[in-house]
């Protein structure tokens, strides 16, 4: 007690601020640690699919197999993860063009962004529909993100002339979602050059009666 009652005179802070200090150090590791599993784990399933080794995960990760069981109990919490993770993140960017772009430019690079969020996501198909709870919430979860995202750009892109009126959000995330199953080597060009031409059509107007 003397001690700490010393440290805190000579400005080392109490008992209670240490304690205070140490936990957030120990979540800040935490935190770090849970980042570098899901960085990782997002890299190799984009390469090797949801199925890849754990032990290749946290060897890229820089932690031990124990350390990412405890935080991802079963590799679906940690395919789940992942996938929340990327939607946060394909989402986000939508502000971010909007904000560097024309309404039509930024709607078309967040499709071609939208697109390559799912070209990498290999096995995630067969993973939702494999039936296990970890993934029940996340379909509703990815309409509840990307459908309000793409509105508000489509709406600017109308409104600013740039493509067609009358396209509904989640109209086009299926359309897109639909052009990404191709499974060959050259699927993911594939989809690309498919995804751009229905990118084409949303600029096609009819043109108006002659007067």
């Amino acid at each position: 007690m003397e001690k700490h009652l010393a440290e805190a005179e000579k400005g080392e802070g109490t008992p209670h601020d240490i304690d205070m200090s140490q936990k957030k150090r120990v979540r800040a590791d935490a935190q770090r640690n849970e980042d570098a599993v899901l960085e990782a784990a997002k890299e190799i399933f984009a390469k090797s699919g949801v199925d890849a080794p754990v032990r290749e995960i946290s060897a890229k990760a820089g932690v031990g197999v124990g350390t990412l069981y405890r935080r991802f109990p079963k590799r679906s919490d940690l395919v789940a993860a992942v996938f929340r993770r990327e939607v946060d993140a394909c989402t986000a960017e939508a502000d971010t063009l909007a904000a560097n772009n024309t309404p039509g430019d930024a709607l078309i690079l967040w499709l071609r962004r939208y697109t390559a969020f799912l070209t990498t996501k290999r096995g995630l198909a067969s993973a939702l529909h494999s039936g296990d709870p970890a993934f029940d919430a996340l379909p509703a979860y990815f309409r509840a993100n990307f459908e309000p995202a793409l509105e508000t750009l489509l709406n600017a892109a109308v409104n600013a002339g740039e493509i067609r009126a009358g396209i509904a959000p989640f109209d086009l995330l299926r359309a897109i979602g639909n052009l990404s199953v191709a499974a060959d080597a050259d699927g993911a060009d594939h989809t690309r050059r498919m995804v751009d031409l229905l990118i084409d059509g949303l600029r096609y107007r009819p043109a108006s009666p002659a007067k």
